[in-house]
């Protein structure tokens, strides 16, 4: 008895210290990108785009990149949730979920899930050049839409499959078909969990730098459509964090301060969304 006790003290301090270190973790990439960066963050930056020699660290701002990487982000997740939406119906047991098939589909969203965004990017930039493209938002979107497509598909499916069968069968029990019940009962129910997974996938592309540098481009301009070059904001940070000017490496942070907010603010909203959602969840 005294053993078990000793055995489930050690485990409880250890997810104590694993929790802290999360939390600390946080802490300090929030601590270090605010304290260099909010110095360096005005006005200027979030409503000017760059200006002649603004890597010299002369005038401008971001502006170019902030609305670069909404329109990425937000095009992204967007296409990613219309196809992840029937591949999650078809993985559900009432449809095709224990066919062989929807064992490959998952096997196929986990390996997608482990590649590398970069990879991403030069799979992309290689059928531009079969196809003669040049870099365009349209071709940033779609690079993230593949990136953000396995970890909404994969999240929402595990979400989905939380329903209680109970819920299924009194559904059918009153005469509502597949389709009614999949729309009216277990979407409602998993609503929290695939706003969850909406946001961990949003996240996840609207930080991405690596996929949208060979697709997207990079320009000092605001996106004007779809096939012309887009900036976005990992890879501001990226190209002023590489200059020899002190002044703006310290606008890199203060980039990076602006991308945070963005993510916290879009986080908040997408909590209360869920959390509003829950009124469809039994306790």
């Amino acid at each position: 008895m005294r053993a078990r006790r000793i055995e489930e003290a050690v485990f409880k301090m250890l997810m104590v210290l694993a929790t802290l270190l999360v939390a600390a973790s946080l802490l300090a990439v929030l601590a270090i990108v605010l304290i260099k960066g909010l110095p360096a963050l005005t006005l200027d930056m979030v409503t000017k785009t760059p200006k002649g020699g603004y890597y010299l660290g002369k005038e401008g701002g971001v502006l170019n990149a902030i609305a670069g990487s909404l329109c990425l982000g937000i095009g992204a997740t967007v296409a990613a949730l219309l196809l992840s939406l029937p591949i999650v119906f078809y993985l559900q047991d009432e449809y095709g979920g224990r066919s062989r098939l929807a064992g490959m589909v998952r096997l196929s969203l986990d390996v997608l899930w482990g590649i590398p965004s970069i990879v991403y990017g030069a799979f992309g930039f290689a059928i531009m050049l079969y196809f003669g493209l040049r870099a365009s938002l349209l071709g940033g979107i779609i690079a993230l839409c593949l990136v953000e497509l396995p970890i909404m598909a994969r999240a929402m499916h595990e979400v989905v499959r939380m329903v209680p069968a109970e819920l299924k069968e009194a559904s059918y029990a009153l005469g509502a078909t597949r389709l009614e019940t999949g729309r009216q009962v277990v979407w409602r129910y998993a609503l929290p969990g695939v706003i969850t997974a909406i946001l961990l996938a949003f996240g996840r592309g609207i930080g991405d730098a690596a996929a949208v540098l060979f697709t997207a481009g990079y320009t000092d301009y605001l996106p004007s459509s779809l096939t012309e070059p887009a900036a976005s904001l990992p890879l501001a940070v990226f190209f002023q964090i590489g200059t020899p000017f002190p002044q703006v490496q310290q606008r890199a942070y203060a980039s990076g301060a602006i991308l945070l907010a963005i993510v916290l603010l879009l986080s908040a909203i997408f909590r209360l969304l869920a959390r509003r959602s829950e009124v469809h969840v039994l306790r």
